[in-house]
Formats: C-alpha cells, structure tokens, sequence
C-alpha cells in the first residue's frame, strides 16, 4: 500500500479531524473512505453521461416505444389498483 503526504489548510483539518473522530476513523481510513466515495460517484456520473448519449445516438423507434408501452401496460394490467382514499 502507498504512502502519500499531502498540504491542508487549517481549517480544512480541522473539519477532517472532526468528522473522522465523530465517526470512529483514522484519518488514513478517512481519506481512503472519502476518496473512494468521490471515484465512485465519479465513475456513476461518467456512465450515466455514457448511457444518455447512447441514446441521443441510437434514439428508439416508433415501432420500438410502441412495444414498451404495451409490454408496460400488460405488466400492469393485473395489478389490483385502490382508489387514492
């Protein structure tokens, strides 16, 4: 595993050390959490942003959204459904 040593302001480390005491962590557990946190979130954004273009470049077809509507309509159809009361 790496070792890294890095510069903070402050403040910054005093908020750090507030939350990583609050929850019970190291601080090199806290950065490893937090850094994972934001490549993770990261990675999500990439594949949404990935999956919205794939179909701004392979829209369905009529015929296509057609077949949704229906298949979502016969999953429905037997589902018992209450008044809003």
């Amino acid at each position: 595993m790496a070792k890294i040593a890095i510069s903070l302001p402050d403040k910054v480390l005093e908020a750090i050390e507030k939350e990583r005491a609050a929850a019970g962590i190291s601080r090199s557990e806290y950065f490893r959490r937090t850094v994972e946190e934001h490549l993770r979130r990261e990675k999500e954004k990439e594949d949404v942003a990935r999956y919205i273009q794939g179909y701004l470049d392979d829209p369905e077809t009529p015929e296509e959204f057609e077949w949704v509507v229906r298949a979502g309509i016969e999953a429905l159809a037997d589902i018992p459904w209450e008044d809003g009361e």
